[in-house]
């Protein structure tokens, strides 16, 4: 098949290259404008296009993808292939080519529809995700599946490391669905009505640790938020990271929701609304993100502390 391919982060670069493995050929890359990044904000090439350009593929980037539509219809394709393109695709494109637009979707549909299904998935502790090729249509994620992969999700899964995961699996996932596409093997399956709410897109305020919630949901919460936008709480006026932590086993003390209740060379354990939550790799504001035993060294932190805290102990 003759391909076009939109996309724009890391996730959609691993699928780009795997088309350009394939016997498929890659004749266009469309992807968003170069943003400026940086202490001297110098404008950045998007992941995909500088993939695009390393794979000597042609690359556009309108700042509105209903500008690109003359530019789709000349060029010769059998199908677009979408992949975290981050725009929209309007009707007119939808159509445009003999198999339509296909897109690789980060999760088991119809579960988890939305702009954040990897971090979602781990958040709500689900045991399993994967990759869902989807057939575009005029809804939200709502399009039939053409085929998917199941990934289970390890117990100590992040955001950053289900996103990898995801990623290969796409890849591979979306150059054999075209294989099959092009011998009229899929039998294209309806959705049906999500089990999950909507996988809204991530901000930074998610973050911000309620301590009055139970243990387990604050350590996924503290997982999916990995590495972006990161879960926090405040300590003498800055911002706290919480990078990693663990549930304690039942029978911790009791005390009241955020506070500290031991500080041990390791590690530093808080009460939460229900279970005791161990933390064991954080980050101060303006310092290096390390394990609990090196920034004790250098912060103190004392039993009875209760976070978020503003004021020293």
């Amino acid at each position: 098949m003759r391909v076009i391919f939109m996309g724009t982060p890391d996730f959609a670069v691993g699928t780009l290259e795997a088309l350009a493995e394939s016997e498929h050929e890659l004749v266009l890359v469309v992807s968003q404008p170069d943003r400026p990044k940086g202490r001297g904000h110098s404008l950045q090439p998007t992941p995909v296009k500088a993939a695009a350009e390393r794979l000597g593929i042609p690359v556009i980037q309108p700042l509105k993808i209903r500008e690109a539509v003359g530019t789709l219809k000349q060029t010769e394709a059998d199908v677009i292939v979408v992949a975290a393109f981050g725009q929209i695709i309007p009707k007119e494109i939808l159509g445009m080519k003999k198999y339509g637009c296909i897109n690789v979707h980060a999760s088991l549909l119809p579960k988890y529809r939305g702009a954040a299904p990897i971090q979602w998935a781990v958040i709500d502790g689900e045991k399993e995700s994967g990759v869902t090729i989807m057939q575009m249509d005029e809804g939200l994620d709502t399009g039939d599946m053409l085929a998917k992969v199941v990934v289970p999700l390890d117990e100590d899964e992040t955001g950053g490391s289900l996103f990898d995961k995801l990623s290969a699996a796409g890849a591979k996932l979306c150059a054999g669905t075209l294989d099959q596409l092009a011998r009229g093997e899929i039998v294209p399956e309806k959705q049906g009505e999500s089990p999950t709410a909507y996988a809204s897109m991530l901000k930074k305020s998610m973050g911000n640790i309620d301590w009055t919630k139970d243990a387990v949901s604050i350590e996924r919460l503290v997982r999916g938020l990995n590495p972006w936008p990161s879960a926090y709480t405040r300590l003498f006026g800055k911002t706290l990271k919480i990078w990693k932590c663990h549930v304690l086993p039942e029978g911790a003390p009791k005390g009241a929701c955020g506070e500290v209740m031991e500080v041990r060379k390791d590690m530093i354990l808080v009460q939460t609304g229900e279970g005791i939550l161990s933390i064991t790799e954080l980050q101060l504001e303006g310092r290096a993100r390390m394990e609990a035993s090196s920034f004790l060294r250098g912060c103190k932190i004392v039993p009875g502390l209760i976070l978020p805290a503003e004021k020293e102990a």
